[in-house]
């Protein structure tokens, strides 16, 4: 089985895959004998293409290797379902996102899923379920290329608390979607979090819907 990863800049995103993608005319390629995340953010962030991809023989092991030499930062969070089937979503930067954030010194990554997802939605979390996946997002922080490494849970909550955003993390609005819903979502989030909604089936075909 073919070998892949995606990381994101912004909306774009790097296919670290170990044969190239379907359409593959439609990604720009990057050569894997001169890929450094930290030197290719900036061409990638200012290219007009939005997909791109490095072929290599083993992508875990280049995936590894970039982890290695970037600063990482881990985070973590979760996709909550309530009893009605509904998952909920935060708006926060003027986009639909899930409930996450950075894993405290020491803190257990489940323990830090759940923290977070209390604290930004105001709820109490019933149970932690199984992972869904992790995602990969480099972004500038304080002047330097970073990596973001966020873990993703399956969360269940059956209580009727009322939903308050956390608003000092810039939070404006905590909402439970159904399943029908889901599409609002999608036109207005960000790439890697489709990649949780289609781990958890939520979408399907997450190719096709980043080459239109």
């Amino acid at each position: 089985m073919a070998q892949k990863y995606r990381i994101y800049i912004n909306e774009k995103v790097i296919l670290l895959t170990s044969v190239p993608p379907a359409h593959a005319d439609r990604f720009q390629l990057i050569d894997n004998e001169y890929f450094d995340l930290k030197l290719i953010y900036h061409w990638v962030d200012k290219h007009d293409a939005k997909l791109f991809y490095v072929l290599c023989d083993n992508a875990k092991k280049l995936l590894n290797k970039v982890i290695k030499n970037i600063t990482l930062i881990e985070a973590a969070g979760g996709l909550v379902k309530n009893q009605k089937g509904e998952h909920l979503f935060i708006y926060r930067n003027d986009r639909w996102d899930l409930p996450k954030g950075k894993i405290e010194k020491n803190e257990k990554t489940k323990v830090a899923a759940v923290r977070e997802v209390e604290e930004e939605c105001g709820i109490k979390v019933d149970k932690l379920e199984d992972k869904i996946c992790k995602t990969y997002h480099a972004y500038i922080y304080k002047g330097e290329v970073v990596l973001k490494k966020s873990h993703w849970f399956n969360m269940k909550y059956t209580g009727k608390t009322k939903l308050v955003p956390q608003i000092e993390e810039g939070i404006t609005d905590v909402r439970w979607f159904n399943h029908g819903q889901v599409e609002m979502i999608v036109q207005n989030t960000f790439p890697s979090i489709m990649d949780v909604l289609e781990k958890a089936e939520l979408i399907k075909d997450k190719a096709r819907l980043l080459l239109e």
